[in-house]
């Protein structure tokens, strides 16, 4: 039985033509600054994102933790949302790596409070409390359910940190997706952020790598941290030949992925006792109801019984979690439509 994989947008595998892009890569050496494919990407990224520069990295967690590295000091803190990735998913590095603080405020659009932000933001002179110099958004949103942080709101973030002397650092690992949704442009999105990390391996499908878009003054200093984390790569260029493909490729393809998770939340919501808010995007996130059944956790739970029944998805608690990606095509995802809606409504049957 062909499982359908709706774990994450990271599970696709690259296409065949992708595979060719990677053989025929031009490669030389990351570290010494002179693989040709590595500096295109680079270069194209930093352009279509409205930047100075760009930089390689192996995944979005470590261009994340850059950004954190690069503009904050041990004992700062940075405010963020109660339920980014950067506090929920990234291992505990911020505390780890720069010695900072994630203050988080919730929401379930992923947006910030701006009369919280402005009360926490503190400047350097606070004898008091740590210093804020960051402060983070995520666009789109993962935990509330691949939303689209309005663009107005990314600016007015940006404006309230600007007049406490801090930065914005944007996570934009699945900002592709907000691009199609909105058709704005992808320097538009960025525009009001200092640094943006963006992700290669999430939509549009390459194996590997995300990229961290920065001021030129901030690249060498970027570069050196890369190498102190372990990130500097060799001959990556076969990596970045991956990246390019899915620049030529997969970007506006997401729009199929898009339509594809509403059908799915459709197909869903149609179901007793399933709650969910429409997606904007390619994640759907839905809830069971308490006394469902399969809401509990364990072989007994929806997880369990779906993967059993052919679909993988992630989630617990009664919350779950489906992604589309550009390995579910519309058979796939009638397939999954089918046998999530039967085993939700039809729990006690086998």
């Amino acid at each position: 039985m062909k499982i359908v994989d709706l774990r994450s947008d990271t599970v696709s595998r690259p296409t065949g033509a992708m595979r060719g892009a990677m053989a025929a890569a031009e490669v030389g050496d990351d570290v010494f600054g002179d693989d040709p494919s590595v500096l295109r990407l680079e270069a194209r990224i930093a352009a279509l994102l409205g930047k100075e520069a760009a930089i390689f990295v192996p995944s979005g967690t470590m261009a994340n933790q850059l950004a954190l590295k690069l503009q904050t000091r041990p004992g700062d803190a940075v405010l963020c949302h109660a339920r980014c990735h950067v506090l929920w998913h990234e291992a505990g590095a911020a505390p780890v790596l720069s010695g900072v603080q994630l203050l988080g405020t919730d929401s379930d659009d992923g947006t910030l409070d701006l009369d919280v932000l402005r009360a926490r933001l503190r400047p350097a002179e606070d004898g008091a409390n740590p210093p804020t110099p960051l402060v983070m958004l995520e666009n789109t949103h993962n935990q509330c359910g691949g939303r689209v942080v309005p663009q107005s709101h990314v600016r007015a973030v940006a404006d309230v940190a600007a007049a406490a002397g801090a930065a914005l650092h944007l996570d934009g690992a699945r900002l592709w997706n907000a691009h199609i949704q909105t058709g704005a442009s992808l320097a538009e999105l960025a525009a009001p952020a200092t640094t943006v990390s963006i992700c290669l391996s999430k939509g549009i499908g390459a194996p590997v790598g995300s990229l961290l878009c920065l001021p030129r003054a901030l690249w060498l200093p970027a570069r050196r941290l890369r190498r102190m984390l372990g990130g500097s790569m060799r001959q990556a260029g076969v990596l970045a030949a991956a990246g390019l493909h899915a620049l030529d490729h997969h970007v506006e393809r997401l729009s199929e992925d898009h339509r594809r998770a509403k059908a799915l939340a459709d197909a869903l919501a149609a179901v007793p006792g399933v709650d969910l808010v429409a997606p904007e995007t390619n994640i759907v996130r839905f809830r069971l109801a308490a006394e469902h059944p399969l809401a509990a956790d364990g072989p007994t739970g929806l997880q369990a019984r779906a993967l059993a029944a052919g679909v993988a998805l992630t989630g617990a608690g009664g919350a779950f979690r489906a992604v589309l990606h550009l390995d579910i095509d519309d058979a796939a995802l009638a397939r999954a439509c089918d046998r999530l809606a039967n085993l939700i409504a039809h729990p006690d049957r086998a």
